[in-house]
């Protein structure tokens, strides 16, 4: 009996720590190696990873030798790279003149930047009525409508960033000072074209859209969308933003004055026509081409046809408007270099495993993010590996070159069971987990995770947060600051050998081994209660 016992015993301890195996915490991602793929992403020589050029061919060739050179298979069916056929626009807009009771000129650069997405030599606007259209907003679920009983047809539409319910003081208007997808400019874009208006201008104010005006300058830069059947002409003929100052001097002249966001968030508050037209005219290159998402895979050993997706964005914004020291190429060290060092650090790590895990592990690195997440939108709507099979996406993106933190930043906490994994796991390493640093600049929104939480992949997209280890919380957030004022889509966002990576490392590591759970678990994490992306993922499981 005592024997019988013991091998009872015996038994379910080494059940016990066959369960146990894989979620052990392991930090085999070290600062060192991400900062050595640093320095080679963000050379000069790569000229800014824009795709379309020969940055683009560097980048990609850098990315798949070092996939290959690990012994993880190509992705796609023999090939490490995804065509993703795109058009490349170069826009070169006129200066605007504004007729009403008086005329004034508004210049590029200073007061707009405007371009198209139609594929088109050129196209204009001709005395098109100005409307103040609020926020540019329909949502049925919080029974707002911008654009009730408005007939835009022909109109050009001035809209205000962000949603009603930012510095709102109320928390139940919209999400509060969380900023919903109605808040982002993309969304402005998207309905702006399907009520039929000819223009749209969104209004830029730094705070509510989160970054300054000199990140908005677009104009005579070439820009990328993905090949529509109908060229984009359903889209606004001009889609475009317009500099605070300039705003107020055609709000000014049509008699609107004072706190125009107080204005628009009012529940009775109707569009404006603004009594002004604009003449706007703008001169377009088009370019055809094909960029390309690359792609690897460690085949599971029980359950290849489950996978868990590690994503990054390789590109940045190439060469443009030299800065006041003279340089001109934007090298996006932070942004997004470190996401693609990081998940090289990872993809490394897997395969020098002793055990391979029983899920999949598909590493890929995207393209087009900074022209509007469009790789991964490609791949989202073009998956190689099927989505109601896909355990989740764990995205890296501009991961902070300020050193470790005690504290991780989730971007939209409360979304899905995969923030649990980020409790547990961040617990048992001492370390606290919060949401959103800026909850108003719209995050969940603003990167490659989206496009898989749109098609109902859970999708996770975390960063270090703001309590440095060895400065403090005060200094941390500095930081952030310094970061976003004056290097985010700068040509100042540079690598550099005194770049600390500790951060870097870190969230690499953590995700490493969120991964590595998820990967010898049959468990598939779900949306929480009250998340719009619940449904899309219950019906895609139901298939």
């Amino acid at each position: 009996m005592k024997l019988y016992n013991f091998y009872s015993l015996l038994i379910l301890t080494l059940v016990s720590l066959s369960g146990c195996k894989h979620r052990e915490i392991s930090n085999p991602v070290t600062a060192a190696e991400i900062k050595g793929h640093i320095a080679v992403l963000a050379d000069d020589s790569f000229t800014g990873r824009m795709p379309f050029t020969d940055g683009e061919n560097r980048t990609i060739g850098y990315i798949s030798s070092q996939f290959r050179a690990m012994g993880l298979e190509p992705g796609n069916k023999g090939s490490y790279f995804q065509d993703v056929p795109m058009v490349s626009i170069t826009s070169v807009p006129s200066d605007i003149t504004i007729n009403g009771k008086s005329t004034f000129i508004l210049k590029p650069t200073d007061d707009f930047s405007a371009s198209t997405r139609q594929e088109l030599d050129s196209v204009q606007l001709k005395n098109s009525p100005l409307v103040f259209a609020g926020y540019g907003i329909v949502a049925p679920e919080y029974k707002w409508d911008d654009y009730k009983g408005l007939d835009v047809k022909g109109k050009t539409v001035v809209v205000l960033v962000n949603d009603p319910g930012f510095k709102s003081g109320d928390r139940t208007l919209f999400k509060g000072d969380t900023m919903t997808y109605y808040g982002r400019w993309t969304y402005k874009y998207e309905e702006a074209a399907r009520q039929g208006a000819a223009g749209i201008l969104i209004v830029h104010q730094t705070e509510p859209a989160s970054y300054p005006w000199t990140v908005i300058n677009g104009n005579g830069h070439a820009k990328l969308y993905l090949r529509q059947n109908d060229k984009h002409l359903s889209r606004c003929k001009v889609e475009g933003w317009i500099s605070e100052q300039a705003a107020k001097k055609i709000f000014t002249a049509a008699g609107l004055n004072g706190d125009i966001r107080a204005i628009a968030r009012k529940r009775a508050f109707k569009a404006v026509p603004l009594n002004q037209t604009i003449n706007l005219a703008i001169q377009n290159k088009l370019k055809y081409s094909t960029s390309h998402n690359v792609v690897a895979v460690l085949p599971g050993t029980k359950r290849p046809d489950e996978c868990i997706i590690y994503t990054a964005h390789w590109d940045h914004l190439g060469i443009g408007k030299p800065d006041a020291k003279g340089d001109s190429i934007y090298n996006g060290a932070v942004d997004n270099a470190d996401g693609v060092a990081s998940v090289l650090g990872v993809a490394k790590a897997f395969t020098k495993l002793k055990e391979k895990p029983e899920r999949s592990i598909v590493f890929l690195t995207v393209t087009a993010e900074e022209q509007g997440l469009l790789g991964s939108e490609f791949y989202a709507t073009h998956p190689i590996f099927p989505l109601n099979k896909t355990v989740a996406d764990l995205n890296m993106d501009a991961l902070g070159n300020y050193g470790e933190t005690n504290d991780f930043s989730i971007t939209g906490k409360g979304q899905n069971e995969l923030d649990d994994y980020v409790e547990k796991l961040a617990k048992q390493e001492g370390k606290k987990v919060v949401g959103d640093k800026n909850p108003g600049a719209g995050s969940y929104y603003r990167s490659d995770h989206f496009n898989f939480a749109k098609v109902g992949v859970p999708a996770l997209d975390i960063n270090v947060g703001a309590e440095s280890t060895l400065h403090g919380e005060a200094w941390g957030k500095q930081q952030q600051k310094n970061y976003v004022a004056n290097n985010y889509h700068q040509p100042s966002d540079n690598y550099s050998p005194d770049m600390n990576a500790d951060g870097m490392a870190q969230v690499a590591n953590f995700l490493f081994n969120i991964g590595l759970q998820l990967a010898n678990e049959t468990a598939f994490p779900g949306w929480k209660t009250g998340s719009e992306f619940k449904a899309v993922r219950e019906k895609s499981m139901g298939e």
